[in-house]
């Protein structure tokens, strides 16, 4: 973990659609809410360039051209604003952010209709800021999320794995048909290629959950795998000052599959989670309130 920002962190949490990042900023929220760590949330959601009816547009003429258009790409982003927002947190602790409305139990909180986004309102005041998105950790040639991010996290499900969740959330949460959302995941391989998968090498920790039971048709499962039907395989850039002999201790079953990674029984997703951050949201506090 690096320190970017003395007196402002910020926390970066990044994935693919379907990954489960919602699942671990909950997590985050309970460690926040057990220390008294007042955060500021902003979703990579608010970050995309056009609301639901402009980017349908937007993808039917891109279509028209032989061009795949979505979410995943920097095109379909504000990721300059995204970035001049960190800047300007990280030096000042001020920004700003919105939120995009994706259905109707969220327009009536909003009052904005679904697929249209909030107006941009001022950060209150803050212990840190917390991101959760596709970009938390972007890189290309012309923006650098991950620079201002002193705390980057990925979550990294198998892909067959990110699949099934995908389509279970999207049928259930949002009425899509199974073969409208394996025509998302086809028309996105490419921009997860070139624009998601580069961010996992710029975390510090990356959270990968592995099934063990066979998934090899993603299309057609029934079920998501359980927590207790899957390992979590946790990866840090810096192993350095990382306790493994405590985590192994405290995660039963658990064991080092390298020097810089642990296996974990997946029903001990939330229990992991909170023995590695917690010591982590303290030292970027305690510099934090140490400098104030």
């Amino acid at each position: 973990m690096s320190i970017m920002s003395a007196l402002h962190p910020i926390i970066s949490i990044t994935g693919s659609s379907g990954a489960g990042t919602t699942t671990v900023e909950q997590t985050f929220k309970k460690i926040f809410a057990r220390e008294k760590v007042t955060a500021c949330f902003i979703e990579g959601d608010a970050f995309h360039r056009y609301d639901r009816a402009a980017m349908k547009a937007k993808i039917a003429e891109e279509k028209e051209c032989g061009r795949d258009f979505t979410h995943f790409s920097a095109e379909a982003n504000e990721l300059e604003i995204l970035e001049s927002i960190f800047e300007e947190y990280g030096r000042c602790g001020r920004g700003r952010t919105r939120h995009y409305v994706h259905d109707d139990e969220e327009a009536r909180c909003y009052g904005t209709p679904p697929g249209t986004f909030t107006e941009w309102e001022e950060f209150a005041e803050s212990d840190l800021l917390f991101y959760e998105g596709l970009h938390g950790c972007v890189v290309t040639d012309k923006v650098n999320v991950a620079q201002h991010c002193d705390l980057k996290i990925g979550v990294v499900p198998v892909i067959n794995l990110e699949w099934i969740q995908k389509i279970h959330r999207d049928k259930a949460a949002r009425g899509y048909s199974t073969e409208a959302v394996t025509d998302t995941i086809l028309r996105r391989m490419p921009d997860y290629v070139h624009y998601i998968c580069p961010q996992f090498s710029q975390t510090d920790i990356n959270f990968q959950r592995v099934p063990i039971v066979d998934t090899s048709n993603p299309f057609i499962a029934r079920w998501i795998p359980t927590p207790a039907e899957s390992i979590l395989v946790i990866r840090f850039a810096n192993p350095r000052g990382i306790d493994f002999p405590y985590l192994l201790s405290m995660l039963h079953d658990s064991y080092m599959s390298r020097a810089n990674s642990i296996v974990v029984p997946g029903d001990k997703l939330d229990l992991a989670m909170q023995l590695i951050f917690t010591p982590l949201i303290h030292k970027l506090v305690e510099r934090k309130r140490r400098m104030s």
